[in-house]
């Protein structure tokens, strides 16, 4: 007898019922009320500046209401996350608390195959939640086989991305994503092309990358250089000489959304040399899926490094691309510090942190200045502006925490803070 699939995208219709859960989890009061105060916090010589944009994103709220709206419906079945739901630590750890275990420890890197096996446990009673990144086509194909209800919460901008890919492939289009190859998203969104008979993508991280892509288009590489730089990242069987003669671009929307769209461009304008602008629209095609939550946030962040600050603090997992790409742009400013939550923060003169454009954590001493580092004719001697903003998986509740730990740092209590 067939299985039916049962598969949720929307809620229970019980918000109201796990809203003090969440609240108690990861609002923040202080949070509230800076931003109340035109998103600055004064404590003695330090003034607390935050991005106007930052911190949980639509597609993160709606992810983790699902998440735990699932554990409220289904109080006494084995619930499964087939990876982190998003990349942030503590809200992973509160879905563990829960009783939300995670297929093969979660997270990304393993091997198709290793992904595959940890799904033998899942039986039909179970229920099964997609992260917000969504899931490759083979493995959904897997879960549905299992007769388990799943839960997708897979984030509505990701799903634009899916659906340029499909039609990429549909008229045959190579879709070449701007992402990191072993980022959940990036898997998911590649294989919605391969799922189509003459469906292909091509991965690249950078516009390093891209320009060698553009290279190959206008007959500047060879086939062997090119396949060794590729050999990873392009869906199997890639033929460059007949797999770019048609493609359109699509992105892992938490990269730099600046980089996505030069990308597009470079590769563009290589056709339109190659092809002529009148033959441009048979080979190749943009594309209009910049995530806006990705985009708002890494404008209000330039805005705010661009207002001048002594150093930039950047609160989220580090494993999250979009919370490593604000620390980078922060980076070209000011001193920049990625900190996953405030046990980070080490003391007044050591904190650890993860570095822009690497994945490299280490431990920086005299991170806090006693004075303004530059510019200090534009604000009284001895103040300190830190700006803060944090990835959009980042609970409010953690970048409280990590303000808080730098007013202590500094010397002030709570108390004595002027909003």
């Amino acid at each position: 007898m067939e299985q039916k699939e049962t598969i949720i995208r929307r809620g229970f219709g019980l918000k109201q019922e796990i809203l003090p859960l969440l609240e108690e989890s990861y609002h923040s009061s202080l949070i509230d009320r800076i931003k109340a105060s035109h998103y600055e916090l004064t404590a003695g010589g330090i003034t607390i500046c935050l991005a106007q944009e930052f911190g949980f994103c639509y597609g993160v709220d709606r992810a983790v209401d699902l998440a735990y709206e699932t554990r409220k419906r289904f109080p006494d079945r084995k619930i499964y996350l087939t990876s982190e739901i998003i990349h942030n630590p503590r809200v992973n750890a509160k879905l563990c608390e829960l009783g939300i275990q995670f297929l093969a420890g979660g997270g990304n890197g393993r091997s198709a195959e290793e992904r595959a096996r940890s799904f033998d446990a899942i039986t039909k009673e179970d229920v099964v939640l997609i992260p917000a990144f969504g899931t490759p086509t083979d493995e959904l194909e897997i879960l549905k086989s299992k007769g388990a209800v799943l839960v997708d919460t897979t984030c509505g901008s990701v799903v634009a991305v899916w659906r340029r890919v499909e039609r990429y492939a549909q008229d045959g289009f190579t879709s070449i994503i701007h992402g990191k190859f072993d980022h959940e998203e990036t898997q998911a969104t590649s294989s919605r092309a391969t799922q189509y008979p003459n469906g292909k993508f091509l991965v690249v991280k950078d516009k390093a990358q891209a320009k060698k892509v553009c290279n190959f288009i206008l007959g500047e590489m060879d086939r062997k250089t090119f396949l060794e730089e590729f050999v990873k990242t392009a869906s199997p069987d890639f033929d460059p000489e007949r797999d770019l003669e048609r493609a359109g671009c699509a992105n892992q929307t938490t990269m730099l959304s600046s980089e996505s769209l030069e990308i597009a461009e470079m590769i563009q304008a290589a056709m339109r040399k190659r092809y002529g602008a009148e033959e441009l629209p048979n080979h190749f095609r943009h594309f209009d899926t910049i995530c806006s939550a990705t985009q708002d946030r890494q404008d209000a962040i330039l805005k705010l490094a661009r207002s001048g600050v002594d150093l930039m603090m950047v609160v989220g997992g580090y494993n999250s691309s979009n919370t490593g790409h604000l620390c980078e742009i922060s980076s070209e400013f000011c001193p920049a510090f990625h900190v996953r939550d405030a046990d980070e923060i080490l003391s007044r003169h050591e904190i650890r942190h993860k570095l822009a454009h690497s994945t490299e954590i280490v431990v920086s001493q005299n991170w806090l200045p006693s004075g303004p580092t530059a510019r200090k004719d534009w604000r009284p001697e001895g103040k300190v502006r830190i700006g803060v903003t944090a990835g959009a998986s980042t609970p409010n509740r953690v970048i409280e925490e990590v303000i808080l730990k730098i007013i202590a740092c500094s010397g002030f209590q709570l108390e004595k803070v002027v909003l």
